[in-house]
């Protein structure tokens, strides 16, 4: 038998309010508004948590970290990330790859793109030549393209450890 894989899809939506401090990819975006929710809403790092935990059939970020928790209440998204990974790697399984998508009309992030990808690469303890991060608008079109909400969409690839 060859090597053994597993792809895992994630996406997720956040609004835009204002009064919150933009955290994308575990960075801090300077822009007007941030993205709403109970943790520090990170849409890219939601979007990474539930493709690695889909990969494997684990769920998804909601049964793992609940809103209803109030654990997870303003926590930093990078736990989630670091968790999934760590239960990927007991389970023998470890990140051959991840490709993303932001989608948001502002603000501009192609200039983030490198600095985004270095940073996910770290949670998921690979080189950041195995981490794609593309970033798109909404072509004014919906609430994205409002600039009402940011969505994200992650693509992960698990190879079984050898």
């Amino acid at each position: 038998m060859g090597p053994e894989y597993r792809v895992g899809l994630g996406h997720d939506t956040h609004r835009l309010v204002a009064g919150r401090p933009l955290v994308l990819g575990g960075l801090t975006i300077p822009h007007d508004k941030g993205l709403d929710g109970h943790s520090d809403a990170d849409v890219l790092l939601h979007a990474i948590t539930d493709a690695l935990l889909g990969a494997l059939a684990l769920g998804d970020i909601g049964e793992w970290f609940p809103n209803t928790d109030p654990r997870w209440q303003g926590a930093a998204s990078h736990i989630f990330v670091e968790e999934a990974v760590a239960e990927i790697g007991r389970r023998g399984w470890q990140v051959v790859n991840l490709d993303c998508t932001v989608h948001a009309e502002r603000p501009k992030l192609s200039i983030h793109k490198k600095e985004l990808a270095g940073n996910i690469a770290k949670l998921l303890g690979v080189d950041v030549s195995r981490v794609n991060v593309k970033a798109k608008t909404g072509e004014k079109v919906g609430p994205v393209g409002n600039g009402e909400a940011m969505m994200a969409d992650a693509v992960v690839l698990l190879g079984k450890r050898g």
